[in-house]
């Protein structure tokens, strides 16, 4: 068993005692271990955003106590790794930070006009209609992670199984602009929806004034296909609308 052949996939393990841990594996040498918990041996870290309180959220289980550990298959909305990002399914805790970062700074839907986090009590039921539609496996709709901070969103919509196609948005928080979290998180949201999902066409859109925007989608390797003049309308500007492609293989 080699414990490193694991890292940044998805993995289910049971442990000695039959405990069950399922989720996105990260691998830590047995330095880290003796370092850590003075026990010098390789293990996997499971994480579950789901459990309350700091301590529960990080299981690591160590070499010798796996009883077996196997990659698995995972659909919908489900957790993705990059060098530096968590890119993960909401939490309640999430609306504060997106009502005071997304919906209070009007920049943020200067370009779209949509700003579902406009009030706290707004930001409370999108991100409760979120976690409801993860039970869904065509659902999709991440909150993006920079060292434990919420820095933005990226989600997919509108999938159309005659084209095998779907839609993606992202926002990044105005705090961290300028560090390459769009185009990063872009990029495992696409290789994930395409390799993983099997899906076919990924499309995105933007306001051609929208620089950011259009470098990251750019970047992630998504092409422009069209340009509509004067196309989008937001509260009675008028801006050319993008359109962006991204297609498997």
């Amino acid at each position: 068993m080699n414990l490193k052949d694991y890292h940044s996939k998805h993995i289910r393990i049971v442990d000695k005692w039959g405990n069950q841990f399922t989720g996105l594996a990260d691998y830590y040498h047995a330095e880290y271990g003796l370092h850590v918990f003075n026990r010098e041996e390789e293990s996997i870290r499971i994480r579950d955003y789901h459990s309350s309180g700091l301590d529960s959220k990080n299981y690591y289980i160590f070499a010798s106590d796996i009883q077996s550990i196997e990659e698995i298959t995972v659909h919908g909305t489900t957790e993705l790794a990059t060098d530096r990002l968590t890119i993960r399914e909401y939490l309640p805790e999430d609306a504060p930070y997106l009502y005071r970062d997304f919906g209070t700074d009007e920049v943020m839907y200067r370009y779209t006009g949509w700003n579902p986090y406009a009030t706290l009590e707004m930001a409370k039921k999108t991100v409760q209609k979120y976690i409801d539609s993860y039970k869904d496996p065509h659902f999709y709709g991440w909150a993006i992670e920079f060292e434990g901070i919420l820095v933005g969103t990226i989600g997919v919509y509108d999938y159309d199984p005659e084209t095998n196609s779907i839609e993606v948005g992202i926002s990044i928080t105005r705090t961290f602009w300028g560090h390459g979290f769009a185009t990063e998180a872009l990029k495992a949201v696409l290789e994930y929806l395409t390799e993983n999902e099997g899906i076919t066409l990924v499309t995105a859109w933007c306001a051609r004034d929208n620089i950011g925007s259009t470098i990251a989608l750019e970047r992630a390797g998504m092409v422009t296909v069209r340009t509509e003049t004067g196309g989008l309308d937001v509260d009675g500007k008028r801006y050319d609308k993008v359109y962006y492609e991204y297609r498997r293989g």
